[in-house]
């Protein structure tokens, strides 16, 4: 009977189990996609400094630029 009663009260449910085992390996498949979100963003950030400094080099006077051909 107590065995009855452990189970009507809320013992482990398997579906309940096994849909929290997948949530939180969602959750950790998240975290590392963060992860590397977050690595492949500060790349492209020292990337796009990096090619600012290119950059700084090229004298381009614009108000000599002729006009585009229409």
């Amino acid at each position: 009977m107590a065995k009855a009663l452990l189970g009507y009260v809320g013992g482990s449910d398997p579906r309940l189990l096994a849909e929290m085992r997948r949530l939180q390996r969602r959750v950790q498949d998240l975290e590392s996609e963060l992860v590397r979100v977050q690595a492949q963003n500060d790349a492209l950030l020292a990337a796009a400094h990096h090619g600012d400094s290119l950059l700084d080099g090229i004298d381009i006077d614009v108000t000599k630029a002729e006009p585009a051909l229409t």
